[in-house]
């Protein structure tokens, strides 16, 4: 088994001689009982301020925190550390650490907004509990945040268009691939679209209530306008290589569906110009009969998020204003019954998603509404932050351990997709239609 890491004030790492890696899943802490993996290329270990670590002791079995340790003449009070993973990794376990009481204790501050994973060291080095669940090379880190990145937004942000001015801080500042991708000409192009939301997310990323930590990302000012966001579209569709698509719903902004009339606008002055690539959404799925409209429009592709399929959990997570989740799964059979390639964006967490309960709802969701594919999104948020409102809350159950939840849902209907990443047109799978029953090629 892996060794206990933890890190000094510092932020260096260390590894422990004597006590084994201890994780959590939920508000468990447990050992860790399937294999790890080496951690991979763009992924990375950090430390958890104020968290103490949790070993195991080889010999009994026992948890121990560790409180104090002895690192060459110096005695340090170490932390916690977990790791962060890249693009097409789902985490199945949490770090193991000690949880002091939130925001009362000034050396144990509310965690950033990232997806925190049990990390460990191996014989051949540091390793994570998480499982690759997406293989499609063309998200990888190595392709982004290049050198010539600066210049090419330069070059956009000088046409004038607003949006630019946005995504050229989502490319910079916060490094978001999907607004890199738009300076870059390839693959998924992102168009942020609304400043405001009817939802307000514990783990929102782009606004945050006082006393948490900063939003990872923050809104556009300005609304664009139809014929601003019909320009980038078009720009991006016609001469983008790879994957071709547009997005509509970016982590620097509020929900798309709230301002529907202006993208269904923007949909038809980008189909008059091109047929190219596919144009696709991020969104709650609050209002079903404005992504109706546009799907009517020329939309072909959108990805509805939710963290359950049990309306209490949903509620307490997402704290939607007018809607509940009721309508979030009409929107998704709203969406199919129009033709549109739907994904479930399910946001993961260890210890909630993955109990048998759980598990059990969500399959019956997509084999229900027939969603096409479902996207494993580790929740970026404090892990005690969610285990707050989501603690007690859901279908529960017997917990299925690493992969289970996604094993459970590789299996709640024929076809179904499961991965990290939306698909352009030519990587859907072909559908065709035989005595009035719909067939998946």
């Amino acid at each position: 088994m892996p060794r206990l890491l933890f890190s000094d004030d510092r932020g260096q790492v260390y590894d422990h001689p004597g006590l084994l890696a201890a994780a959590r899943t939920g508000d468990a802490l447990v050992g860790p009982r399937e294999r790890p993996i080496a951690l991979p290329p763009g992924g990375t270990l950090c430390m958890l301020p104020g968290r103490r670590p949790v070993g195991i002791d080889p010999t009994t079995g026992a948890t121990v925190v560790l409180g104090e340790v002895k690192v060459g003449r110096r005695r340090i009070v170490p932390h916690a550390v977990g790791a962060t993973l890249p693009p097409g990794f789902t985490r199945t376990l949490l770090p193991g650490a000690a949880r002091p009481p939130l925001a009362t204790v000034d050396e144990a501050p509310v965690l950033p907004q990232w997806a925190y994973t049990a990390a460990g060291f191996g014989p051949d080095g540091p390793v994570v509990w998480a499982l690759r669940t997406d293989r499609r090379g063309h998200w990888d880190p190595r392709r982004h945040s290049t050198p010539d990145l600066p210049a090419r937004v330069e070059r956009l942000v000088a046409t004038g268009n607003p949006i630019y001015r946005q995504l050229a801080r989502c490319a910079l500042e916060w490094r978001c691939f999907t607004a890199q991708n738009t300076f870059y000409g390839r693959d998924e192009g992102g168009i942020p679209s609304s400043a405001s939301c009817n939802a307000a997310c514990v783990g929102c990323l782009s606004e945050q209530a006082e006393g948490m930590p900063p939003s990872s990302h923050e809104r556009i000012a300005r609304p664009p306008t139809a014929e601003e966001m019909a320009d980038v579209a078009v720009r991006h569709l016609e001469t983008a290589t790879g994957h071709v698509m547009v997005s509509f719903g970016q982590g620097c902004e509020g929900e798309p569906l709230t301002r529907w009339k202006e993208i269904e606008q923007a949909i038809r002055l980008v189909r008059r110009r091109t047929r190219r690539g596919s144009i696709h959404a991020n969104t709650n799925g609050s209002l079903p009969d404005a992504l109706a409209r546009l799907a009517d429009a020329g939309l072909d592709s959108v990805r509805i998020s939710t963290n359950s399929a049990s309306p209490d959990l949903y509620a307490a997570y997402y704290r939607p204003t007018g809607y509940g989740l009721e309508d979030v799964i009409r929107s998704m059979r709203v969406a199919r019954r129009k033709g549109v390639y739907v994904a479930v964006n399910l946001l993961t967490f260890p210890g909630v998603t993955d109990r048998a309960g759980e598990a059990e709802r969500l399959c019956a969701l997509v084999a229900d509404t027939g969603v096409e594919q479902v996207q494993t999104r580790p929740l970026a948020i404090d892990p005690d932050v969610y285990m707050g409102p989501a603690g007690g809350g859901g279908a529960g159950g017997a917990p299925l351990g690493g992969g289970g939840g996604g094993r459970a849902l590789a299996l709640a209907r024929p076809g179904l997709v499961v991965g990290n990443f939306s698909r352009a047109k030519e990587e859907r799978p072909a559908r065709r239609r035989a005595r009035g029953v719909e067939v998946r090629g």
